[in-house]
């Protein structure tokens, strides 16, 4: 078997059928891949209606576990993936028609270990759920040829502004399974650490230039919610993400990895310092908990933000409060002084 696509599922009723439909409108033999959905403890219709799919389509397999969250659903995808190569796909996303053929000849003639390709956002459909009101949300660039050179992750990451998400490549699972990289179960951010540990094994990794995935922007999403409990948890993570990242920075300084490849890597990392510091000031986090997570990040050298600014983070709005956030005694008065207006706001735009 050629493929395993893997579709973790929660509470999604409304989208799982366009995706499972995108799916199945494929140039692939039914016998050469797999779809496997794993339902993560639905309370919906998400999981009879992943259930009427597989019964008329015999390539379409259903797992279900209690909810552990995506990065779990996902492990155990992995788990019970029998294709040469794995793809996870969210359900509310979709697939052009007829890619999967194209994409997988060219991992296997290249004997890739990891193939991405281009993603194009979305903000609402039509009738029929075809996508409108497009824009690129994703667009490497390796020059006019339709495959990039082969490289290394690391030369990859060096020169590509790469995304977080895993919808956007192809994964060869004997390379994956040799890596032993799993996904971080019940934290957010589990995409930004399983991609770039991935990429940073990779011995073949390639761009094909082909718009094969169709991404849906929508509001209310898990990174956007300001509830307050789930509005720390988020800060918490992305702090995490951190974290995890400085260990890879340090192996990639001591195996004297491609520069630009450390320098992107470390402005990655502190991305998530910057935008948690923003979130913080937003949030209910107490001042003790603000100056402790800044003394982590200050130890692994993820802050002050000396890194953060280049190619892949320039807005205007950037720079003016990266210039204030690096002094640590002016974040330490914003939080103070903003922080309250926030918590009040929150109070009383909390339904009742």
């Amino acid at each position: 078997m050629k493929l395993s696509v893997i579709v973790p599922v929660y509470d999604v009723e409304k989208h799982l059928a366009r995706c499972l439909d995108s799916l199945l409108d494929q140039d692939l033999d039914k016998n050469n891949y797999e779809i496997i959905v794993i339902n993560d403890g639905s309370k919906d219709d998400s999981v009879k209606i992943a259930q009427n799919y597989a019964l008329m389509y015999g390539h379409i397999k259903i797992i279900n576990q209690e909810n552990g969250g995506v990065g779990s659903a996902r492990n155990n995808g992995i788990d019970n993936a029998s294709g040469d190569y794995i793809y996870f796909i969210d359900p509310d996303d979709y697939l052009i028609s007829k890619c999967l053929s194209k994409l997988i000849d060219t991992c296997e003639q290249n004997k890739l270990d990891i193939l991405t390709f281009l993603s194009t956002s979305f903000f609402s459909v039509d009738s029929e759920g075809k996508s409108i009101s497009k824009r690129n949300n994703f667009n490497v660039s390796f020059g006019e040829n339709e495959l990039s050179p082969i490289v290394t992750g690391d030369d990859y990451v060096a020169n590509v502004k790469y995304n977080n998400a895993v919808w956007w490549f192809f994964i060869n699972r004997e390379f994956l399974k040799k890596s032993g990289i799993k996904f971080i179960e019940g934290r957010w951010m589990e995409d930004a650490i399983f991609s770039i540990e991935l990429f940073l094994e990779a011995k073949r990794m390639a761009h094909f230039k082909l718009e094969a995935h169709r991404y849906m922007v929508a509001p209310g999403t898990a990174m956007t919610s300001r509830e307050p409990k789930h509005y720390l948890g988020v800060i918490r993570d992305n702090i995490n993400a951190a974290l995890v990242f400085d260990p890879l920075i340090k192996r990639l300084k001591q195996d004297k990895s491609n520069p630009n490849c450390i320098k992107r890597v470390k402005a990655r990392q502190q991305s998530f310092v910057f935008f948690s510091m923003i979130r913080m000031i937003m949030s209910a986090m107490g001042f003790d908990e603000v100056k402790s997570i800044m003394n982590k990040m200050s130890e692994i050298n993820a802050y002050p933000l000396d890194s953060f600014l280049g190619k892949d983070y320039d807005a205007f709005s950037y720079r003016i409060l990266v210039k204030l956030f690096n002094r640590k005694d002016i974040f330490y008065i914003l939080f103070m002084f903003f922080n309250p207006f926030f918590r009040l706001k929150d109070k009383f735009l909390k339904p009742a």
